[in-house]
């Protein structure tokens, strides 16, 4: 006999690595239930979209809401060194079909967000929301299923084959399991406000992100919205953003604003709104990506600095690989975590990637216009990688970055926690 409030699966966190999980797996005919901590639509960072969100939003059914909606289209990203001069964009439809994958998104996640949810709450999943995940259930090591706290302070367990951690990067889970292992370079800050009216470029151009150089290997966004709104932010070291002792948001961002002529002179056709935020950006990695009862999904499973945007492509993919993964376990009645090894390869393989190029990007010897010029075809190859087809095999592109900068090694996590690991440890 089941217990009470059992469900087949238990997803904790409604953004776009659970709403995308949830929304399939329901479609499977499974029984679903979302826990949401907070109320949406919510204010969220993390606006623009890669190409290769599309495959996902396609298995969601939402390419066509999508194209009806007001986010402003994005064709490319450029990068500007603190001097003002733009590269040329690297373009998505030289590498791919205009019409289809190279036409990607700025979105406003509030709304971008509701959607998703809206979507899997069509499909069938029971959506909770202003409900607090406090613990995870266990019988022995097996993950059964969460305790919950509502907003009126209600307690009460759900219970489920299996739960997924789409917990975003609070990583619920991995926190909890001791799993979290931090990148060893990747830590940034990141400081952003919100700009009315501020200068956009024309045509094709008018979506585009711009990645824009500061000093010390720092960088602001800049990404048009739609609403007339531009969202920029500064991200680089701590100690750098705070030289002086300067700690307020506001004023280090506009000390930053000085750094870059091209950012300077575009904000100042607008005007800022006025609230400024502040968050780190330190990049982090789930030493497993499951055991028995439980997998991590989105955020919870890796963070990437958010230099190339890869966030929310990331969340929807492994949402959408999660689920097929997740649904191929209730066809074969198989739960042991050792079923996840393809998901997690398939996964690091893809941060890997991206990893790699984020390290690069950082490293003051290096440029890709430099790389370009002495290989026109990394071009391309450094296109797809932006573009987030992050499952090729870019082999060829890092034999010749890593003749201008050192490239890490892939990091040995990932792979879920099995049964005899645990009995290891014990």
């Amino acid at each position: 006999m089941k217990p009470k409030n059992s469900y087949d699966v238990i997803v904790i966190g409604g953004g776009p690595a659970g709403s995308s999980a949830s929304a399939l797996l329901s479609e499977q005919g499974h029984r679903v239930l979302l826990l949401e901590r907070e109320k949406f639509p919510r204010y969220h960072i993390g606006e623009s979209l890669l190409p290769f969100t599309y495959q996902p939003l396609e298995r969601l059914g939402l390419i066509g809401r999508m194209k009806k909606s007001a986010f402003v289209k994005k064709y490319s990203v450029q990068f500007v060194s603190p001097s003002g001069r733009a590269s040329l964009p690297f373009y998505f439809f030289n590498r791919y079909d205009r019409e289809s994958i190279a036409q990607t998104w700025q979105v406003l996640r509030s709304e971008f967000d509701q959607m998703l949810l809206d979507n899997t709450r069509a499909k069938g999943t029971e959506v909770k929301e202003e409900i607090t995940v406090k613990e995870l259930l266990r019988d022995g090591e097996r993950v059964i299923g969460v305790r919950t706290v509502s907003k009126d302070g209600e307690t009460k367990d759900y219970h489920a084959t299996i739960t997924l951690d789409c917990s975003g990067k609070e990583a619920f889970s991995t926190v909890r399991n001791g799993w979290r292992v931090p990148d060893p370079y990747l830590n940034k800050i990141a400081v952003w406000t919100y700009y009315k009216g501020a200068k956009r470029d024309a045509g094709v151009d008018e979506g585009a992100t711009t990645v824009a150089y500061v000093p010390e290997k720092g960088w602001f966004w800049y990404i048009p919205q739609h609403n007339d709104m531009i969202s920029v932010g500064v991200v680089a070291e701590g100690k750098y953003l705070t030289r002086g002792g300067v700690k307020a948001p506001e004023e280090i961002f506009k000390r930053e604003i000085e750094e870059n002529l091209w950012i300077k002179e575009h904000l100042s056709h607008g005007l800022s709104t006025g609230n400024y935020y502040l968050t780190s950006e330190y990049s982090y990695h789930a030493k497993h990506c499951a055991t028995e009862g439980l997998l991590l999904v989105g955020d919870a499973f890796a963070f990437l600095d958010p230099v190339f945007s890869s966030g929310v492509m990331l969340a929807l993919k492994s949402g959408v690989m999660a689920a097929d993964a997740v649904h191929q376990a209730f066809v074969t009645q198989d739960f042991s975590p050792e079923i996840f090894s393809n998901y997690a390869a398939t996964l690091r393989q893809g941060v890997e990637n991206m990893r790699k190029l984020v390290y690069a990007f950082y490293n003051p010897d290096f440029s890709f216009g430099r790389v370009i010029k002495k290989y026109p075809d990394a071009a391309g190859e450094i296109t797809d990688c932006l573009s987030g087809d992050v499952n090729k095999d870019f082999s060829q592109l890092w034999k010749w970055v890593s003749e201008f900068v050192p490239l890490p090694d892939d990091l040995p996590v990932g792979q879920p926690l099995t049964h005899s690991e645990e009995l290891a440890k014990a």
